[in-house]
């Protein structure tokens, strides 16, 4: 398995999970899913750091290049509409330090530290094969790295945004990454726009939608007691807009499996959601503002019931990305690899959500919500 915490995945991690158990089976079995999962996990370990490498080559070049970071910067803050996102440090500093390669390199290795870039990596690999396949494609390598390597720094980007927004991680850092956001995103556009126009117009409207939902988690956040489930769904843009768009994209926007890459990985980012908000409330040691966990919980006025409802939640999620399972055409050779994939989803949720009940932070996180709240 691929993630940020290798000991999610570990055997006794997995033993105490019912969808870990049945991973555990898939292995002890070769199932075609399991050997077909494992391919590209190997594969991708061995390729990440190509990627990464080729990232940190890509950032160093736009950053040395640009004799005008100010106007770059407020370019981004304007599509983006969030000023918080541009440096309040000199920005002549901080260019000077990241045209450090090796400063540069660990940067972006801090933010390439992402469950959904790690979780994604072979999976983007496996869809772009499989759809390849299926259209009859001309290997082409220059044009599969590029539109699967767009798109791995199109997610990575949101990381290091949601990380000056949360002011959860990397406190240290983030003048640089406030820096280094527009240069990612115009790296990323760059990659995209080499699967064609098509492939572009839809990363473009993917990449609206998100911004439309980060807009929202940042007006609950000032405003915690707003949150209703109608405001949580359109929060969840953030997941469903880049990873469905990702997904789509892997078909080069081309029908059928467009649409069904697209409904598969966007409800699976969504489950995944709402597992990173139980993993981020253990990790801050509080309910996550906004995160569905709030939202049950101000509803019931019980946070260990909210955390139950999130994972009711997170199997409805999960259950609507098992939909695209069935929409696939019978040629498509790669389901049983999107069934294990969904199993190891299944997992990551369990597993977070066992780890909250043994170590029962709840009158503690009852306390912080009804203060949040007030």
């Amino acid at each position: 398995m691929s993630g940020k915490d290798e000991s999610i995945f570990s055997k006794e991690a997995l033993m105490g999970t019912q969808a870990g158990k049945d991973i555990m089976k898939q292995g002890l079995l070769r199932s075609k899913g399991y050997k077909q999962f494992n391919q590209y996990k190997e594969k991708t370990e061995q390729d990440f750091h190509g990627f990464a490498q080729r990232f940190v080559m890509s950032l160093h070049k736009a950053i040395s290049a640009d004799d005008n970071p100010s106007s770059t910067i407020k370019k981004f803050t304007d599509e983006v509409g969030s000023s918080e996102l541009a440096p309040t440090d000199n920005i002549a500093d901080i260019k000077a330090r990241l045209s450090n390669p090796d400063v540069l390199g660990d940067r972006v290795k801090r933010i390439l530290n992402s469950n959904f870039v790690k979780m994604t990596f072979p999976v983007f690999n496996a869809l772009y094969d499989g759809s390849s396949e299926y259209f009859g494609d001309s290997p082409s390598e220059e044009k599969r790295n590029a539109v699967i390597d767009g798109h791995i720094i199109a997610i990575d980007l949101s990381e290091p945004m949601d990380r000056i927004v949360d002011r959860d991680e990397d406190l240290e850092y983030l003048e640089d990454y406030k820096f280094m956001n527009p240069y990612i995103l115009a790296i990323a556009r760059t990659k995209i726009a080499q699967g064609g126009e098509s492939v572009l117009k839809a990363f473009e409207e993917g990449f609206r939608d998100a911004r439309i939902g980060q807009y929202i988690d940042v007006k609950l956040k000032m405003k915690p007691a707003s949150i209703s489930d109608e405001n949580m769904t359109e929060c969840y843009k953030k997941y469903r807009a880049v990873m469905g768009t990702a997904g789509r994209n892997m078909a080069l926007n081309r029908r059928p499996l467009s649409d069904i890459f697209h409904l598969g990985m966007a409800k699976a980012g969504e489950c995944v959601g709402c597992g990173n908000e139980m993993e981020d409330a253990i990790k801050n040691n509080a309910v996550k503002v906004p995160s569905w966990p709030l939202y049950y919980a101000l509803n019931t006025g019980d946070v260990r019931r909210g955390f139950e409802l999130t994972m009711a939640k997170s199997e409805l999620y999960l259950d609507e990305a098992k939909i695209a399972l069935d929409m696939l055409p019978e040629t498509f050779q790669l389901r049983p690899f999107l069934e294990f994939l969904f199993l190891t989803v299944r997992h990551y949720n369990q597993y977070w959500y066992n780890e909250l009940v043994r170590r029962a932070p709840f009158a503690e996180f009852q306390k912080k919500v009804d203060d949040v709240t007030k």
